[in-house]
């Protein structure tokens, strides 16, 4: 995913689509004093509305795996993976009722081998 700020996610179970914006990406030990990266998004669909959603990326996960992806840990890599567990969340209805959703350490290595991959091709 290249563009983490503006993106279709869906169908969702109920076969709709959700118009997603990105809002903020911020360290959350300064907003709820938790140890990770929150990035949060707006979605919005004429029949469920407008709500948001708040992807929490915890930061000793995202350190080993910058570490052993050797990739930087910087802020539109997070932002691409809270997006890629986004889309998960809306079309597996997963976790869809919670306004917080954090991304386990074995999801968050499988978007970034997506990210990898998605980059290396456009490359």
């Amino acid at each position: 995913m290249q563009n983490f700020r503006q993106f279709e996610a869906g169908p969702d179970p109920f076969g709709r689509k959700f118009q997603v914006w990105f809002k903020w990406l911020q360290t959350a030990i300064s907003i709820r004093g938790s140890d990770s990266v929150d990035v949060q998004f707006l979605l919005e669909n004429d029949q469920a509305g407008s709500f948001k959603k708040t992807i929490a990326l915890p930061h000793a996960d995202l350190l080993a795996l910058s570490r052993s992806t050797g990739r930087p840990m910087d802020d539109p890599w997070c932002a691409r993976l809270a997006a890629l567990h986004l889309v998960h969340v809306v079309e597996t209805g997963e976790d869809m009722e919670k306004d917080l959703v954090t991304v386990a350490p074995d999801a968050l290595k499988l978007y970034a081998a997506e990210l990898a991959r998605q980059e290396s091709a456009v490359a």
